[in-house]
């Protein structure tokens, strides 16, 4: 009896270790379908179910992550026009990691993709296969999830992020031989999905990813054990970027980093010196001289 007391509770334990590892994302999909108007609208509706599994349920990695681990975001398709299975579209996407001994998240990315048109018939299959793409519309949901991994996992650990943002290399490698498709060729556009994982990938991004490791492990995520010494961690990360912008002007992960940190980054040089509020707000304007508005809190005594 004892024996199979045992046995039953090496069981259990084993299925609730299982019942706690979940997938990489928690993603909540929402298709805006306001600006079409006078058809049946149910496409989007399956439309949002079938891709809310596609992102949630399959397995990105082969990393093990607990339900509490799981990255959240949000990904919002703004459908434009709609001419039969064509739809021209913009899709927003914030992702947000959680900081260690916090219940505070941080946003590691906050992005506007103007150029997401795709075909979709409804109830078609979203299938992804790593060396082949059967359309635009898993080839971005696809770019986008693995662009999310490598900032996730370069947060954690120098480079980390790397065998992901080499997965996300390969969508654009491949989606570059699709005429039709948008946001994936070379000087197409200097923000599009190409100019991003190459702004992420080239040997210009060193500094940035280093950065963006200081950033977050040995910044925010000390900071509920010393408030100070994260603090002084992320303030002396930061000229990271000035090396980016010194190879590389017209980055685009300048741009990304202003949409996802710059109100974080105001918000922790609050609690600092006035002298380093006074070399803050110099930095950061230097690097960022359009957002003035939002560095006005540091000018403040």
């Amino acid at each position: 009896m004892k024996q199979m007391n045992k046995m039953i509770g090496i069981l259990l334990a084993c299925m609730l270790s299982v019942g706690l590892q979940a997938q990489e994302l928690n993603a909540r999909i929402t298709i805006n379908s306001d600006k079409i108007q006078g058809t049946n609208k149910q496409v989007f509706t399956t439309l949002q179910t079938a891709l809310t599994e596609f992102v949630n349920n399959k397995k990105w990695t082969d990393a093990t992550f607990t339900v509490n681990e799981r990255i959240d975001c949000t990904m919002t398709i703004i459908v434009n026009e709609q001419a039969d299975n064509s739809f021209k579209s913009e899709l927003q996407i914030q992702a947000r990691r959680p900081v260690y001994n916090s219940s505070y998240t941080t946003t590691i990315l906050n992005i506007s993709d103007r150029a997401f048109d795709f075909e979709y018939a409804e109830f078609e299959p979203l299938e992804y296969a790593e060396n082949m793409l059967s359309s635009n519309l898993t080839a971005t949901m696809v770019f986008y999830i693995y662009l999310i991994l490598g900032l996730d996992f370069d947060s954690f650990s120098p480079q980390g992020g790397s065998p992901f943002l080499q997965q996300a290399q390969q969508v654009v490698s491949l989606a570059q031989a699709q005429v039709s498709w948008t946001g994936w060729k070379a000087f197409e556009n200097d923000q599009n999905r190409h100019a991003i994982i190459t702004a992420l990938t080239d040997n210009t991004s060193e500094a940035f990813r280093e950065m963006w490791y200081t950033y977050h492990r040995r910044g925010l995520d000390e900071m509920a054990a010393n408030a100070d010494r994260g603090r002084a961690n992320i303030i002396a990360a930061l000229p990271g970027l000035q090396q980016v912008k010194s190879a590389r002007p017209t980055s685009v992960i300048l741009q990304m980093f202003v949409n996802a940190k710059l109100d974080e980054v105001v918000a922790i040089y609050s609690k600092a010196t006035s002298q380093e509020k006074q070399e803050g707000y110099k930095m950061l304007s230097d690097l960022f001289p359009a957002e003035q508005m939002r560095l006005e809190p540091l000018t403040q005594p």
